[in-house]
């Protein structure tokens, strides 16, 4: 009987593939889902085409950013250069690298491995090399690529680096210590290598028994000896998915042998509902098994270990995130701290990711949350925050501005329950942290970035004209909220294009930084010697202290041709006076002027018919005399509008039409 077997697995593998074949209109999502790996489907991993991504503007909803850098296949891993707080790499399945230099513009430059079948991971050393780990195709380990610019060129990727049959992982040693710049790797079933050649090379030196996935390294600081770099932990995965144990091994010079520190931990049972041998929340299949992380700076918390992981509270099937810390290098463990807030027993909380931070030993968390949907079939991003080694966690933050649907049947996963990626990445650079996620909000595999903790940006108003010659306009510069934040935010601006004659001057009067929330600050805008008529736009730019968050914000400036001479001061007018615009009705351009008899302090306001404010003047101790806006409604609907002039000594207000 034994020897008709592999007759009998290639005949169903061939009838299969024909099935496929043949019925593909039928039968797309068909194939063997394997509950013990995690690896991506086998037909996305066939279909895979590499893509060159476009950039595209951040989703600004409500005042925050979230930056939609394409379309991959979930499963995304990030990290941060140490040297440089604005250079952010990640990678999502199957080959979807993504950068930023300053934190805000994305790039794709996905290297050329010989061959891969996804799960990418990435870490920095201290010295700045990224290094890229994807499986190789058929499974049997993981190629690495190395890059010294953030992934905008590779210098290799075909090294071999881990060696396994699923779920891989890599760290690298950040200090300064006697293994800085090793790097180390981990895959199931139970595989642990090194590199202590800056990427050159790997070899094993270490095997733990590993049914399940989720082995991981992880780098921190030997608390007994005070050397940096020194501890290495390497965590193996055994049991059944559903009653999985996690051993904990330690190694105390640079990844050469490890010891066993504690074994047969019994952390998570099932997280949501058990559905084809999977953990699942609303048909979408989850990982069980923790994220871990430790401290190699110089906080208070030097050398503490962390878990974060998803589980049950064993009262219902709504799972909450938990932490677990060891103050002792893995050999005790805390007990299970609740990361998520709020109701218990109500919401889904899945999808844990964590990273510590070198710098702080602040601990940041992000994952999915379906709280703010009682009908728990759709979720957002959620993050916390904790700063003092994972004893308390901070009230948590929704970093998603959109909800989007769990059970996304449109995405391209298959399987039951669908394969919509196992895991996100969050990292941080010393003073935020940036999450990494997929999003379906709009029924695919989006690949989104934001920042935690964050501030909200605000331009208003975001629409005005300006006077080619003498006028000025005032734009007020806001953060509205803020999400945890509390630095400072300095705010710069760029004039494009240049204009042909004249100048456009972008001016903070009262200074370009906040320090407090919500608050604002006015930016001017001053037009002069004849500015070539056009459109223009004030880009907005708020950054944290080292450059990070980062938002942009638009102001767009119309300047028309001077309909007749200049503004004439020196003929003293007979009374205060509103003119009726001309011309009217316009399209798109008209003129208000108005007169004043002494210096004054001059605001007009434009409004739309329901009241709204959609254009503002305002100019600092106007002479007397005779003077003019340009009202440009390049950007508004055809309708009535009103004009409104403000003085210490008059006020009044007029009607126009504006017809398109």
């Amino acid at each position: 009987m034994k020897t008709f077997l592999p007759f009998f697995k290639k005949a169903f593998s061939s009838l299969l593939t024909l099935a496929l074949i043949v019925g593909a209109s039928y039968i797309v999502y068909a194939y063997v889902d394997d509950p013990n790996v995690d690896s991506v489907p086998q037909y996305l991993r066939d279909s895979y085409v590499p893509k060159i991504y476009d950039a595209m503007p951040p989703v600004t909803i409500d005042d925050y950013d979230n930056f939609n850098i394409g379309t991959d296949f979930a499963e995304v891993h990030m990290t941060v250069n140490p040297r440089n707080p604005t250079q952010f790499f990640n990678a999502y399945n199957i080959n979807g690298t993504h950068h930023t230099e300053n934190g805000f513009d994305w790039t794709t430059n996905n290297p050329v491995f010989p061959n891969q079948a996804g799960d990418p991971v990435a870490a920095y050393d201290s010295l700045g090399r990224l290094y890229y780990d994807n499986m190789k195709s058929p499974i049997t380990g993981t190629w690495v690529a190395y890059s010294d610019n953030n992934g905008a060129s590779w210098i290799a990727a075909n090294v071999s680096a881990n060696i396994g049959n699923d779920k891989n992982w890599i760290s690298a040693d950040q200090s300064n210590g006697p293994y800085s710049n090793y790097v180390y790797g981990a895959m199931t079933p139970g595989n642990f290598v090194r590199s202590t050649n800056r990427g050159s090379s790997f070899a094993q030196t270490f095997n733990s028994s590993n049914t399940l996935p989720g082995a991981m390294t992880a780098v921190g600081a030997n608390i007994n000896t005070g050397v940096s770099g020194g501890a290495v932990y390497f965590v193996s995965n055994t049991g059944s998915t559903f009653t999985p144990t996690y051993n904990f091994h330690l190694s105390t010079n640079g990844g050469a042998n490890f010891t066993t520190v504690s074994a047969g931990n019994r952390w998570v049972d099932t997280v949501g509902v058990a559905s084809g041998g999977r953990h699942s929340i609303s048909n979408m299949r989850t990982r069980p098994y923790p994220m871990i992380g430790a401290d190699n700076g110089w906080s208070a918390f030097r050398g503490r270990v962390y878990v974060i992981h998803a589980g049950n509270p064993g009262t219902s099937n709504k799972p909450e995130i938990w932490c677990r810390y060891s103050t002792n290098m893995g050999s005790n463990w805390s007990a299970r701290i609740r990361v998520t807030d709020g109701p218990m027993n109500v919401s889904n909380h899945w999808h844990p990711a964590m990273w510590v931070d070198q710098k702080t030993g602040h601990i940041f968390a992000q994952w999915m949350d379906t709280r703010d949907t009682p009908t728990n079939d759709s979720a957002l991003i959620y993050a916390s925050r904790s700063t003092d080694g994972g004893v308390t966690w901070a009230p948590n933050v929704q970093v998603s501005n959109k909800k989007f649907r769990i059970n996304c049947t449109s995405c391209g996963g298959g399987g039951t329950p669908l394969y919509l990626g196992d895991y996100n990445s969050i990292v941080s650079n010393g003073k935020v942290s940036m999450l990494s996620w997929t999003d379906f909000r709009n029924n695919s595999f989006g690949s989104y970035t934001a920042y935690f903790p964050d501030f909200g940006m605000r331009v208003t108003p975001a629409t005005d004209s300006l006077n080619p010659n003498v006028g000025n306009i005032t734009i007020n510069v806001q953060v509205p909220s803020v999400k945890l934040y509390s630095d400072t935010v300095e705010f710069s601006a760029v004039v494009t294009p240049t204009p042909g004659a004249g100048t456009i001057n972008v001016t903070f009067p009262s200074g370009n930084k906040l320090t407090s929330f919500p608050s604002a600050v006015p930016m001017r805008i001053q037009g002069s010697g004849g500015v070539t008529a056009g459109t223009y736009t004030v880009t907005v730019t708020g950054k944290g202290p080292n450059g990070t968050p980062i938002h942009k914000r638009d102001v767009t400036v119309y300047v028309a041709n001077t309909v007749t001479g200049v503004e004439d001061p020196s003929q003293i007018p007979t009374r205060w006076e509103l003119a009726q615009n001309y011309p009217n009705p316009f399209n798109p351009v008209t003129r208000i002027n108005y007169s004043t008899l002494a210096i004054t302090d001059v605001k007009i306001s434009v409004f739309n018919s329901v009241g709204k404010e959609v254009a503002v003047y305002k100019f600092k101790q106007k002479t007397a005399g005779n003077h003019f806006v340009i009202f440009n409604a390049g950007a508004l609907p055809s309708g009535v509008y009103f004009y409104k002039l403000e003085t210490a000594q008059f006020t009044d207000t007029k009607k126009m039409l504006l017809i398109k």
